[in-house]
């Protein structure tokens, strides 16, 4: 069950003062901004936190960023222990190390809402808001294919090891099937700037041709594109990366023949789940299910559409 919750149902609950009650508690646990994406949705998480605490008095937020899984699992307790939280808004570091942590905050009564990285475990949470994760693959495995007609040997970076980083994978794999197109390495840059750079440098020791990179997050191409600048290495026709960000869409839109396109993830779908959450506790509109955003293929005849100077992003 996907888009539950409409932009139309969701304005008009947003417009309908609450009828007075018990202050309720919601928790927000996310990645610290150690990177370009995890920097926007800290931005927009805060921005939504802002707005709802004044539109609904009702309710109480706390916010904690975690740089590593165990942080996390610590704050997501905190909150447990302290808090009383009647709701948890969490995107998982790692699945695998906050599956049994949020489960046990399941059990307490709460309700949770997942975002971007799923659990290790289906079925725990009550929403799940995230992109189109195979369909960024397979968008990216598309426009691979597209702009590789006669195939080619490439490279791909993953992101942290997490469900959606499978599931972007083996959307890309499948997309780029049957296509002649062989990828000669794949390793995890961690949506990582420097991991990237190192990763790729490895790539570059390794392998005399390779014709394209797929590094699969706007981060990781940074740091790929140092790499082989650093390199002198002048065999790599482009570098497809995606979430959109300016810096990226910018170059797209400019004609930069190593960054010919973009895929849209937007660090905003934090905002887009604090809010459906919030809904959900001040009023009776169903809100649980799911929640995907589509990811769209940002080109130079499109990239303006996609460019925000002033994000944070």
């Amino acid at each position: 069950m996907k888009h539950l919750v409409s932009g139309l149902a969701l304005s008009v609950a947003l417009a309908v003062p609450a009828i007075a009650q018990e202050t309720k508690v919601i928790g927000v646990s996310i990645p610290a901004a150690t990177h370009g994406w995890a920097g926007g949705m800290n931005y927009f998480a805060q921005a939504a936190i802002d707005r709802l605490e004044e539109a609904y008095p009702e309710l109480d937020f706390v916010l904690a960023t975690a740089s590593d899984p165990g942080k996390q699992v610590n704050d997501i307790e905190d909150m447990v222990a302290t808090r009383n939280i009647d709701a948890l808004v969490v995107l998982p570091f790692e699945s695998e190390p906050l599956t049994g942590p949020v489960q046990n905050v399941k059990a307490s009564g709460a309700w949770i809402t997942v975002v971007d990285r799923g659990l290790s475990v289906p079925g725990i949470e009550d929403l799940y808001v995230a992109g189109d994760n195979p369909g960024f693959g397979s968008v990216s495995g598309e426009y691979m294919a597209s702009a590789m007609p006669d195939g080619g040997k490439i490279v791909v970076l993953r992101g942290i090891p997490t469900t959606i980083d499978n599931e972007r994978v083996e959307g890309f794999e499948a997309a780029i099937e049957g296509k002649n197109i062989e990828v000669i390495g794949m390793e995890h840059g961690n949506w990582n700037r420097d991991d990237s750079f190192t990763v790729m440098q490895d790539f570059l020791s390794k392998h005399p041709q390779i014709d394209a990179v797929w590094a699969s997050d706007d981060d990781m191409a940074v740091g790929v594109l140092a790499a082989i600048e650093a390199a002198g290495r002048d065999d790599v026709k482009f570098v497809l990366g995606g979430a959109g960000m300016k810096e990226m869409v910018k170059r797209v839109m400019d004609g930069d023949t190593m960054i010919p396109a973009n895929v849209t993830y937007p660090p905003s779908m934090i905002a887009t789940a604090i809010e459906i959450t919030a809904v959900g506790l001040v009023s009776q509109a169903p809100v649980s299910g799911q929640f995907i955003i589509g990811s769209v293929l940002v080109t130079p005849e499109n990239a303006a559409d996609f460019y925000y100077p002033d994000s944070p992003f």
